[in-house]
């Protein structure tokens, strides 16, 4: 069925090569439509940057068609927020799920499989998952193609920023939350 989504899985690090090709092949295809020239560029550089810890951490996914992977994403329970600035004094503090939100991270589809539920699908992978290890919130960062996808699982709006490349490149985000009950 033309509809169906194809399976999930968790990543395995034999995937990195082939989820770092399509997180460039994403931006450079979904970028301009959001972007001017420069923003995109970095964020080549930059945002699309895969983050081992998540693959090893065992909280990132995938899904693939005719051997290819087509969509990538997960959540983490570390303090990094998202990939792009550089790294951080807290990236890989354990945060608490008491009192923290799971970060949604590093969320890409191929340009040509957009909009047939990928997204939604790690989506609901990453929100099941957090609350099973007791977090009761997400946040994220969201680059602006994300936004209408976070929008229709239910993350608000908290803020606009300024996601600041190392490059000196300046690209608009925006922080969104949402809990984790269904």
């Amino acid at each position: 069925m033309a509809d169906q989504v194809p399976p999930q899985r968790l990543a395995a690090l034999a995937d990195a090569p082939r989820i770092a090709e399509l997180m460039r092949a994403s931006v450079v295809e979904l970028f301009p439509r959001f972007y001017g020239e420069r923003e995109t560029a970095s964020a080549v550089a930059y945002i699309a940057h895969l983050d081992l810890t998540l693959i090893e951490d065992g909280t990132y996914f995938v899904h693939e068609a005719d051997g290819e992977i087509i969509a990538c994403g997960g959540w983490s329970r570390r303090g990094k927020l998202y990939t792009g600035s550089g790294p951080g004094d807290d990236d890989l503090r354990l945060i608490d799920p008491a009192t923290e939100p799971a970060r949604v991270r590093a969320m890409f589809v191929r340009a040509d499989w957009t909009r047939r539920g990928l997204g939604r699908a790690i989506l609901e992978s990453c929100r099941r998952a957090a609350q099973a290890e007791g977090f009761g919130s997400l946040a994220l960062l969201a680059t602006l193609p994300g936004v209408p996808l976070y929008r229709s699982f239910g993350f608000r709006e908290t803020e606009r920023r300024a996601i600041l490349m190392p490059d000196g490149v300046e690209i608009e985000g925006v922080m969104m939350t949402r809990g984790v009950e269904p």
